[in-house]
């Protein structure tokens, strides 16, 4: 049950927050799931990275939440594997990418 709760969780993670929060989407309906932290590190960047998938997660219960996700990205050549650090706090509409280390 963990594991399952550990996964949704992770999912939830990979919405745009305003996918997560609700805002243009449907209730009920599904949608693909786009990352994130590839999307905010490319903003900052400048970058143009692609996600391609999670390798694992895990997430932390702290003012909000915090996740803690391995994920591979490609960037026109093979994929690699980095580290994303993101805090969530849903009732405030508020997510960051803290960090993106890597290649791990």
């Amino acid at each position: 049950m963990k594991n399952l709760f550990t996964i949704i969780l992770i999912i939830f993670f990979f919405y745009k927050p305003s996918a997560a929060l609700g805002e243009g989407t449907l209730s009920g309906g599904w949608k693909p799931v786009p990352d994130f932290a590839v999307d905010e590190l490319n903003k900052e960047a400048h970058a143009s990275i692609k996600f391609v998938k999670v390798i694992k997660g895990e997430c932390q219960v702290v003012a909000g939440m915090n996740y803690n996700v391995t994920i591979t990205v490609a960037d026109g050549g093979a994929g690699k594997n980095y580290v994303a650090l993101v805090w969530n706090k849903p009732w405030e509409k508020y997510m960051q990418l803290v960090s993106f280390k890597g290649p791990v």
